[in-house]
């Protein structure tokens, strides 16, 4: 009898255990999902949440409008590859080994999805991954091959070749919601990557008459004249001199000259265009071949500057509206699902984007439209609605607050800061950064290695590799960034105090070796 007694008493014990084993286990599905939406360098100036006047996203806004607006977010490192590798470790560029987009990342290493599988989350990515390697950490993965294609595009499933018929920005959030579908249970953590609106931006078939009546005005500081500026003096990603006729204003020109920079571009266009049905390829010679009739019309070189920037930004803002959609898509899947209460939503770029600010496309350069990115957060259960936060926050910062938000304690070797207290309904806020450090590697297009600290009031720069400057702006006086400072005498203090504070920011994020004492 005090057998049977005893016996039932560890059995009730047991269930009480395994119950509450069961209430907190790391795979209990109270944590939060997670949706990690990544564009392709998406300007933030392409984002009506931002104020953008060039075109309405009234899907990327809703997560914004319903979450909170990182209106100070920028990355460590403007280049696509070493900007995801940040993400995914919470780690600079010298740390996590990808310091540009020539290099492999090594999935080796701790990393984010690792982490919440570690936590009993179903993980997966889809779309672009751009890190050579093969994924790691991930439940599933389907990925594009290097940067992918626009039409009918080639994926890596598992491992394997696939193809899928369509639009790319399409068939990756539609494999993403059917993997969500199929993963039921467990709580998941999915990155969504996008490969719009990269270069060369073939828009969907749908959207090729989009924008045509629409007359993009030059910005500010597109005739920047590059004074006292070592970095643009030499680079090659002017959008008057760089952008090429066939592979970026898609004009069917073959006696055009290919410009030396970009002389892959006509092979690459002609890959792109091969994936097009035939009926797809009727729409589109119709659609460009006016494009090129008013080409045909033009006779100097401010003409044709002008008609390049129009035809850029027609394009790329075609593909930014199909972005769009796409997130409203997946919002609309989270509502019908009843999914969205308990669901992270995360919307960013890789990195900001050059929409013709110094006379350039492409990113790389710490000036702010490569620097800073978009960045938003909607998460109902702990996210304040319609917050407009004006904190520095980072890409470094993407793993801890998620993980963070998860309930699950940040590494410490990682060296971002969790958002979850500016995020919070009730923010907890009584010290944040006021200064933040960037550090760009790659050589490509003619660029210049170089580094810096960015406060509310001055962005200082230094370039080193294959040529030696400095540059100084007082963002408060010259928001554009056009007139560089460093040689004058009254803002000599300013220098001294600002490399001070820059050599501390190497000390603290371990990137000692670059230095510019050392060259002192």
């Amino acid at each position: 009898m005090k057998f049977q007694k005893r016996l039932l008493l560890i059995c009730v014990l047991a269930s009480y255990f395994n119950v509450y084993a069961q209430k907190t286990a790391p795979g209990s599905t109270k944590r939060p999902n997670i949706i990690f939406i990544l564009a392709d360098d998406h300007a933030y100036q392409a984002i009506s949440a931002y104020g953008s006047k060039l075109i309405k996203t009234p899907n990327i806004d809703r997560i914004a409008r319903e979450g909170a607006l990182m209106q100070s977010a920028y990355v460590t490192n403007s280049v696509c590859s070493p900007s995801r590798a940040v993400i995914l470790t919470g780690k600079y560029s010298h740390l996590n080994g990808m310091k540009d987009n020539g290099t492999y990342f090594n999935g080796a290493q701790q990393t984010l999805p690792k982490i919440f599988k570690q936590y009993g989350y179903q993980t997966a990515i889809v779309g672009k991954w751009h890190l050579f390697s093969t994924p790691t950490g991930f439940d599933y993965w389907n990925i594009l091959p290097d940067q992918g294609n626009y039409y009918h595009p080639k994926f890596i499933k598992m491992g394997k070749d696939t193809m899928y018929s369509g639009y790319v920005t399409d068939i990756i959030t539609n494999l993403a919601i059917n993997w969500i579908g199929d993963h039921k249970g467990k709580p998941f953590f999915l990155m969504l990557h996008h490969k719009a609106p990269h270069r060369n931006a073939m828009p969907p078939i749908k959207y090729l008459d989009k924008f045509n009546d629409v007359k993009f005005q030059l910005p500010y500081s597109f005739y920047d004249d590059y004074k006292d500026k070592v970095g643009l003096q030499r680079q090659s990603i002017t959008i008057k001199n760089d952008l090429d006729i066939r592979y970026d204003s898609k004009i069917p020109c073959d006696t055009c000259p290919v410009t030396k920079i970009n002389n892959w571009a006509p092979a690459e266009y002609q890959r792109e265009l091969a994936g097009l049905t035939p009926q797809e390829r009727t729409i589109w010679d119709k659609a460009y071949q006016k494009k090129y009739e008013l080409f045909k019309t033009l006779h100097t070189k401010e003409e044709i500057t002008r008609f390049q920037y129009q035809r850029y930004m027609e394009d790329y803002l075609r593909c930014v509206m199909s972005l769009d959609d796409n997130v409203g898509h997946v919002l609309k899947y989270l509502d019908k699902m009843g999914l969205a209460k308990n669901t992270i939503v995360v919307y960013m770029s890789d990195q900001g984007f050059y929409l013709g600010e110094h006379g350039l496309y492409d990113k790389r350069f710490m000036y702010e439209e490569s620097f800073r990115t978009p960045m938003m957060i909607r998460y109902p259960k702990a996210v304040k609605p319609g917050n407009k936060l004006n904190q520095f926050v980072l890409n470094l910062d993407i793993a801890p607050t998620l993980l963070d938000l998860a309930g699950i304690k940040p590494p410490d070797d990682m060296q971002g800061e969790s958002m979850k207290r500016l995020l919070a309904k009730q923010p907890l806020v009584k010290k944040w950064r006021d200064e933040i450090y960037y550090h760009y590697y790659e050589l490509s297009f003619n660029l210049t290695a170089h580094y810096g600290i960015r406060t509310r009031q001055y962005a200082l720069m230094h370039f080193y590799n294959p040529v030696d400057g400095w540059e100084l702006y007082d963002l408060r006086k010259d928001p554009y960034e056009m007139t560089n400072i460093y040689y004058k005498p009254e803002y000599q203090q300013v220098v001294t105090d600002l490399k001070a504070r820059l050599k501390a920011l190497q000390v603290k994020y371990k990137d000692e070796e670059s230095t510019f004492l050392k060259k002192k």
